[in-house]
């Protein structure tokens, strides 16, 4: 596989945050900051997109190092609104869409990467214009959009309800 040092820990922590969300998306229907698995996703994605900007097979900026920027200033935008705007209203459609299109983001290099590189020797897809990487997401996007919708509806609920 050929991966450094900190391409390693980079896998790693990526891995831990894509478990994390996965896990908040179950558990909360959003990836929810004021849980745990929430700050991991956080914290863990924040390391991952900056050590990001330290991997590269080409020289300079590149694609992936611009969507790792903007994951960081995506999940950023939704911590503020979490800590500074609290409780059940409008500022929660935003984070939690923030939130969602950041893990969204995240999956687009991880889904290249890996079907690139796994199996070792025999990986699934020859590079990133592979037919299998493209339907992979174009499904992620499928259930970003769906996903989002349901968030919006659910939040939109939460929002009717009292203040105690």
């Amino acid at each position: 596989m050929g991966l450094s040092y900190l391409g390693i820990f980079h896998t790693v922590v990526g891995i831990v945050a894509i478990i994390a969300a996965l896990v908040s998306l179950i558990r909360n229907a959003k990836i929810h900051l004021g849980k745990l698995t929430g700050k991991i996703y956080f914290y863990c994605t924040l390391v991952a997109s900056l050590t990001a900007l330290g991997l590269s097979s080409i020289k300079g900026v590149n694609p992936g190092h611009i969507l790792a920027l903007l994951i960081v200033v995506l999940i950023s935008v939704a911590y503020f609104l979490y800590w500074k705007k609290p409780g059940n209203n409008r500022p929660r459609f935003v984070e939690n869409f923030l939130l969602s299109f950041s893990f969204f983001l995240s999956l687009i290099p991880t889904v290249n990467e890996t079907f690139t590189r796994v199996p070792v020797g025999h990986p699934l897809a020859s590079g990133p214009k592979d037919p299998l990487i493209a339907k992979t997401l174009l499904l992620l996007l499928l259930l970003f959009v769906v996903g989002s919708i349901l968030q919006f509806r659910k939040q939109r609920k939460i929002n009717k309800l009292p203040d105690f």
